[in-house]
């Protein structure tokens, strides 16, 4: 998806007309209408106001990745002192072998905690 795309989505999903981003920072409408058509492109410093007004990162924008996370929740804490930067280098790190029993141990988690919340969805239903 291009940046145009991106923009227009994000602005979409905020229920914001080009005129109402326009107005909250500080652009001209023709400035959003070009961003998003792609006929112009942000510098840095508006590449960055936008990111930050949508809470995501530079990178989201551009297109270059999917997740829209703002590179600073890396590094909040998950648990303890835990941050979702360690816990990927960790990952990195890890072997093949090693890799594919931790993800298979979250999935067990993940199915184990459906369960439990399916079982009780079904007794709340029941007891009624």
């Amino acid at each position: 998806m291009k940046m145009g795309e991106i923009l227009a989505e994000l602005r979409k999903d905020r229920n914001l007309k080009q005129k109402d981003l326009a107005e909250l920072l500080n652009l001209s409408i023709g400035t959003i209408s070009n961003y998003e058509t792609g006929s112009h492109e942000p510098d840095f410093s508006t590449l960055g106001k936008l990111a930050d007004f949508f809470h995501v990162s530079t990178d989201y924008m551009l297109g270059r990745t999917t997740l829209p996370y703002d590179i600073s929740r890396l590094n909040e804490p998950l648990i303890d002192d835990i941050t979702i930067s360690s816990l990927a280098y960790t990952l990195l790190n890890m072997s093949p072998e090693d890799l594919t029993s931790a993800i298979e141990y979250i999935n067990l988690l993940s199915y184990r905690n459906r369960m439990i919340a399916e079982k009780s969805n079904y007794n709340e239903n029941t007891d009624n």
